[in-house]
């Protein structure tokens, strides 16, 4: 008999779910969305896809590093209906370096988003986390690039699909000047991304739940919750300052976040 999620969703459901997205992974070919296979607003059972993948992914040898925030523009929840961020896994192989190339369709429907990233020297176990822990554990900040994907065809997801799909994770790049919190403005940080001499994405630090430490604390209690605490030397990508931009073939973008410096992303043709 197949056991059911909290809200009536059988785990076979979730298992072939599952299995279909982690194909398109493989094969870079988008599924149709996966909502209407769910009962509405099922998050329970969207996570439940996600941790399926996240355990087969570590039965193969990847290897966890962090955790992406997604949703932490309000204009974005409210356009799919949430009141609060979603999470996805990060893993050693998404880490790109500083302006490498990236191979052409190395991440399905890809875009970029700039933000700030937290990388931790300390675990964060507690129940109830505060934000004076959450501060005590991270090590430095750095400027980043996220190159988010869908595995769901022309982007039409809604919450239900993105989190099954790992929060539409794809590759992320880190800046080379990492930088203790004491004397930075990330409330106030101004984000800029160009293309060429284009200016493509601006943003602001508050665009990401008012101040990006505010994500971190989210992240922080909701990862003990859910079993997955977060430990030293995590990765944390804290969310979009800026809005989303559709990659081409022989693209290179950089970002510049006041304080952080500059990090820049490049695609092959």
């Amino acid at each position: 008999m197949a056991v059911s999620s909290a809200r009536g969703v059988a785990v076979s459901e979730t298992t072939k779910l599952a299995r279909q997205l982690h194909e398109a992974y493989g094969s870079g070919l988008p599924i149709a969305p996966i909502r209407d296979l769910l009962p509405p607003g099922d998050v329970a059972a969207a996570y439940q896809i996600q941790e399926a993948n996240t355990r087969k992914w570590l039965k193969q040898g990847r290897r966890l590093v962090g955790r992406k925030i997604g949703l932490t523009s309000v204009a974005v929840q409210k356009q799919l209906g949430v009141d609060q961020p979603d999470f996805g896994m990060l893993f050693a192989d998404m880490e790109v370096c500083d302006d490498e190339p990236i191979a052409s369709g190395r991440v399905c429907q890809a875009k970029v988003e700039a933000e700030v990233a937290f990388v931790l020297d300390r675990d964060i176990t507690v129940e109830q986390a505060t934000m004076a822990d959450v501060i005590r554990a991270i090590a430095y900040a750095v400027a980043a690039i996220e190159i988010v994907g869908s595995r769901i065809a022309n982007w039409d997801i809604r919450l239900v699909d993105t989190v099954a799909d790992n929060a539409s994770s794809g590759l992320y790049v880190l800046g080379n000047t990492p930088m203790l919190l004491p004397g930075l403005d990330l409330r106030d940080c101004a984000m800029q991304m160009t293309h060429g001499s284009d200016v493509v994405s601006t943003g602001v630090g508050h665009a990401c739940l008012g101040h990006p430490l505010n994500a971190v604390l989210w992240l922080a209690r909701k990862m003990v919750e859910v079993g997955r605490p977060l430990k030293a030397g995590d990765t944390i990508l804290s969310g979009a300052l800026g809005p989303m931009v559709v990659v081409q073939p022989g693209d290179r973008f950089e970002a510049v976040i006041a304080g952080l410096g500059s990090v820049r992303a490049r695609f092959a043709v």
